[in-house]
């Protein structure tokens, strides 16, 4: 900029990174293997096939040609189209009482509806609440609105979801701010791959329940990547009346992953809650935000996704071909922990999902380390992920042998630092 002109941008805009971490590295991939080498590419979350690319199913490519360009064209209403909303409802909960206790709205994917969920429960100036290892666009978002993310130690030293460090950080944020939005990415946690089991989710449940009792209290349930994370996926279910009891709590639903649709664009934000005047004042809430900042979501995927989930012929192909990426998926999941374990690589239990940590002294020289070596993970401080969804079986022994080298380089070079 000369010295004469002056920048436009106000003071907080003008120094934002343009592009998502993610896709620059994923970028940086591709133009090495455009440019003739071999590269293994682990950072994206998109499901693709051994051999032939990314995973699609037939079904829904199907739903989406069978809408027609007029209905496809059309808005769909701000809150989202009616029978869609209600299909996402069914999805989840079936006849339950669930479904009577519930409301939603339409969404652009899985984000737009953690977004929704952060600008409506979360102060102006206040934090919500997260494991310390955590999907890498939430803090984005929160300051975007600004708001911020607190975080709370994941694993204590069994392994185990940290519940000690959780009680603390709620406790910190009643005393401190008067209520709590708390985040849980499970089943099929990114970045760790990390789903809870039966007792993990009870006490979590209970913890919530106890938290609602003192002060305002909402848990966001991320489930992403609930349809790939085996028979135990819905646990989570069976523990949501025990938060209703004093809590309200709000689903990110999408269909991004669970149809393997990421660029359609295609979620929801479903909020429960025990009273119906409170459910209208969270339905009303979250229409605003959608007509304030997207205004309608993608009508012809709402069409097509409504058709998969309530057309029984359509829906139990969909289901079928899911369940072929999951056994897939499960393929992966089972190589990989065999082969870490005989690497010795330190990584939490990991059942189902798209993605996998591995953790590290240091993330980033772990995956300098093995950029080098025509690899590509995503790196955090003290972890990097791996995208298991976009590696195919036969190159899980590439994959570990970048791993080990990329932690052995790591704590060769915290070692020096610790030294001097």
């Amino acid at each position: 900029m000369s010295e004469h002109s002056m920048t436009a941008l106000i003071a907080a805009a003008q120094d934002r990174e343009g592009n998502d971490p993610i896709f620059a590295l994923n970028t940086e991939a591709f133009a090495r293997v455009a440019a003739g080498e071999s590269i293994l590419n682990a950072t994206m979350g998109s499901l693709a096939h051994d051999e032939s690319g990314l995973a699609v199913m037939p079904s829904v490519t199907e739903a989406i040609a069978a809408v027609s360009p007029q209905q496809a064209a059309g808005y769909s209403l701000i809150a989202g189209s009616p029978p869609y909303v209600e299909a996402v409802k069914r999805d989840l909960f079936g006849d339950t009482e669930l479904y009577d206790q519930s409301v939603a709205v339409a969404t652009p994917g899985g984000s737009g509806a953690v977004y929704n969920a952060i600008l409506n429960f979360v102060e102006e100036g206040h934090s919500a609440l997260t494991t310390e290892y955590f999907w890498g666009p939430y803090p984005i978002i929160a300051k975007h609105l600004g708001r911020g993310i607190d975080t709370f130690r994941m694993f204590g030293p069994d392994g185990r979801l940290d519940f000690d460090a959780m009680q603390a950080g709620i406790d910190e944020q009643i005393e401190k701010q008067g209520r709590v939005l708390l985040i849980l990415n499970f089943p099929c946690h990114n970045p760790t791959g990390y789903s809870l089991d039966t007792q993990e989710w009870q006490a979590a449940a209970e913890m919530v329940r106890e938290a609602g009792a003192r002060a305002a209290v909402a848990c966001l349930l991320d489930i992403a990547y609930h349809r790939f994370g085996g028979p135990d996926a819905d646990e989570w279910l069976d523990v949501v009346p025990t938060m209703l009891e004093t809590a309200t709590v709000i689903i990110a639903w999408t269909a991004s992953k669970s149809f393997c649709q990421y660029g359609a664009r295609v979620g929801a934000l479903v909020a429960l809650h025990r009273e119906e005047s409170e459910r209208e004042k969270l339905l009303n809430a979250l229409a605003y935000t959608c007509r304030a900042t997207w205004s309608n979501s993608n009508h012809l995927g709402q069409l097509a996704v409504t058709e998969l989930l309530t057309n029984p012929e359509l829906k139990a192909r969909a289901d079928a071909e899911r369940q072929e990426l999951v056994d897939l998926l499960q393929q992966r999941v089972e190589v990989f922990n065999a082969a870490a374990s005989v690497a010795e690589l330190d990584v939490p239990r990991y059942e189902g999902g798209f993605f996998v940590a591995v953790f590290s002294p240091n993330g980033h020289v772990t995956a300098a380390t093995m950029r080098d070596m025509g690899v590509y993970v995503i790196p955090m401080d003290t972890a990097v992920r791996v995208a298991l969804c976009a590696t195919s079986v036969q190159q899980v022994p590439r994959l570990i042998e970048a791993l080990r080298a990329g932690v052995d380089a790591a704590e060769t070079h915290e070692a020096a630092g610790a030294a001097t």
